[in-house]
């Protein structure tokens, strides 16, 4: 799991309200525009496109309610916030996406064995070329908001009108041969292809949202950092039981780590505090939780997660050398 978010919390959330707007909107406009397309064409791989774009609405539609509601802060039944919505709006996707690809793909064979010509291919072409214009203009503003956010919501949204992207050049290829090469079995198999396309672009949306929704720790470079900048103070001498997950674009840390037995509560809360800190200086969309150790006097402890086998392989370094008493 990577992390992307760079924009403050507050300034992410406006950036996700507003993509999924446009995102809205764009689907609408897609559908109205295919729908008289299919009317006027018959074709299959236009159809297919329609009914794409008709499973794009409902899963913006999805992403657009879920980013609002992932917003909202902690309350007394969800003290970590309710950032999940945001992973289960993703899935909501995977499986509207995998529909789409079920019945296109249906749509498809059925026209391979059955062929029927294509008509009003100017027309057909046009709109597609519409199609493809606007879609792209949509995933450009997605990508400028996956920069600023790193939303998992954002990221299916984009993921299924990113392969709309190429799902579109293929219909407009398949309209073309039918309309003009007399061909409409290409068209039928443009279809086909479309159909894969959908299917394997469903599939990376389905797993990321499930790595987000079992909690997968965050990548190797992320937690690399965070060790990093805690132990900047020499006065902390390890860490151990780092353990990192998402909830929607917030970064959830907790760690132990090793001070000096001697130190008062006081001095210790302190140089906790200052690690808190150095860590929300890089992911300031963190929510941190750092438990401190007397160095070489504490047993495993913490319930039932106390010692995992993951902990006993944390990359190095997450120890240093006790700083010597003066």
């Amino acid at each position: 799991m990577t992390l992307t978010a760079v924009a403050p919390l507050e300034e992410s959330h406006r950036w996700t309200r507003r993509i999924t707007t446009l995102s809205v909107a764009v689907a609408v406009v897609l559908i109205g525009i295919k729908a008289f397309a299919w009317g006027a064409s018959g074709s299959v791989s236009v159809l297919a496109s329609l009914a794409d774009s008709s499973l794009d609405l409902l899963a913006s539609l999805t992403t657009f309610f879920a980013v609002r509601w992932a917003a909202a802060p902690p309350d007394a039944e969800h003290r970590y916030g309710h950032g999940k919505g945001e992973a289960l709006a993703a899935l909501v996707q995977s499986g509207l996406v995998f529909a789409s690809a079920a019945f296109v793909a249906w749509e498809a064979v059925r026209r391979i064995f059955d062929p029927r010509p294509v008509t009003a291919g100017g027309w057909a072409v046009g709109v597609m070329l519409v199609s493809l214009a606007l879609t792209l203009f949509l995933v450009f503003m997605q990508t400028r908001a996956l920069k600023r956010t790193g939303s998992l919501a954002v990221a299916g949204d984009r993921a299924h009108y990113a392969a709309d992207v190429g799902a579109t050049v293929v219909v407009l290829i398949g309209v073309a041969s039918g309309a003009w090469l007399r061909a409409p079995g290409l068209d039928a198999a443009a279809g086909l292809v479309v159909a894969v396309w959908l299917f394997w672009g469903a599939w990376g949306i389905l797993k990321e949202a499930a790595n987000h929704l079992l909690d997968r720790e965050a990548d190797e470079t992320v937690r690399a950092g965070i060790v990093e900048r805690v132990l900047a103070d020499p006065r902390i001498s390890g860490v151990h039981q780092l353990r990192t997950r998402m909830t929607g674009q917030v970064l959830l840390i907790q760690m132990h780590v090793d001070l000096d037995p001697e130190l008062t509560l006081e001095a210790a809360h302190a140089i906790l505090v200052e690690a808190e800190d150095r860590v929300l200086e890089a992911f300031p969309a963190s929510d941190i939780l750092i438990h401190p150790d007397p160095r070489g006097r504490a047993e495993p402890h913490g319930g039932a997660f106390a010692e995992t086998p993951g902990d006993a392989d944390e990359p190095p370094p997450t120890s240093v050398p006790p700083t010597p008493a003066k």
